[in-house]
């Protein structure tokens, strides 16, 4: 059956008793696949897949293109975030003490459901699993270092939840991207609104780079990126396929300043808070 087809089927991942199960939603419960059932609403959710990799694109959708007074994209550019940042539905996201700007990014992640290498563009949707929403997170405060990477801007722990589930049988190319805080929206974008879809980005990436299964790409976010707050409650819904929450709360500052800190330059607040100058035409 085509990840794009019906009928739907969504699989959660969750712990039970200590041991990671896979579950199917029923109603008000999760069903094992012994057939037991646990309460949703109690469960420990874990991620939906177990990555040797997390590869992302910088900027795909066109209204954050223009939020950001961007030429249009000819080629896409990524960039990776450690297996170390991936979180769950429900899961915390840490905001560093030091820290001020740490923004939401609403995206869909595709999740790799079978080895893939030097693929067709149209081969691409045969090799996922499925899809889920995710949320980019990113600590701004950080924009001003390591060129380009992302690295401690959007690689530190937890900084990558996906959930609650894995979803096939969606077309996911009639879906659309919305982000919550405190239920109020605040990202509202179509796939449709994608520079490059994806099956585009799979199979540019896939000729250099073999996936394996579990791996996930993030594909982007509409404009509207924004800090959050400890105490936000954010989510992220991708029509169709589900929605994840998760709740943001302060933690201490790095005990050893060494390296980099966080700053507060001009570079800085434009990301974080979406105040881009208008390009003057050449």
């Amino acid at each position: 059956m085509s990840v794009l087809k019906g009928p739907r089927e969504e699989l959660r991942r969750i712990l039970f008793e200590g041991t990671p199960q896979w579950v199917k939603p029923d109603g008000d419960v999760l069903r094992l696949a012994d057939g037991r059932t646990t309460p949703e609403a109690a469960a420990i959710y874990l991620a939906p897949c177990d990555p040797s990799k997390i590869i992302c694109i910088h900027l795909n959708y066109e209204s954050r293109r223009v939020e950001f007074h961007a030429p249009p994209l000819k080629t896409p550019t990524y960039f990776q975030k450690p297996t170390t940042a991936l979180n769950a539905h429900r899961g915390m996201l840490n905001r560093p003490a030091n820290c001020q700007y740490l923004n939401y990014e609403g995206e869909i992640a595709a999740i790799i459901g079978k080895p893939m290498r030097n693929v067709a563009p149209e081969e691409v949707w045969d090799h996922i699993a499925g899809f889920a929403p995710a949320n980019d997170v990113g600590a701004q405060d950080f924009r001003d270092t390591d060129a380009g990477s992302m690295l401690r801007v959007k690689g530190q722990d937890g900084f990558c939840p996906i959930g609650p589930g894995i979803v096939r049988g969606v077309d996911i190319r009639e879906s659309r991207v919305r982000t919550y805080i405190n239920g109020k929206t605040v990202q509202d974008g179509p796939v449709s609104e994608m520079t490059f879809d994806i099956a585009y980005i799979l199979a540019d990436l896939a000729r250099h780079i073999t996936f394996l299964p579990g791996d996930v790409v993030l594909t982007g976010t509409p404009a509207n990126s924004r800090p959050m707050q400890p105490g936000d409650v954010v989510e992220v819904e991708v029509t169709g396929v589900g929605r994840l929450t998760n709740t943001v709360q302060d933690v201490p500052a790095p005990a050893h300043q060494v390296g980099h800190e966080p700053t507060d330059s001009e570079q800085v607040r434009r990301v974080a808070l979406g105040q881009f100058p208008p390009r003057v035409p050449a």
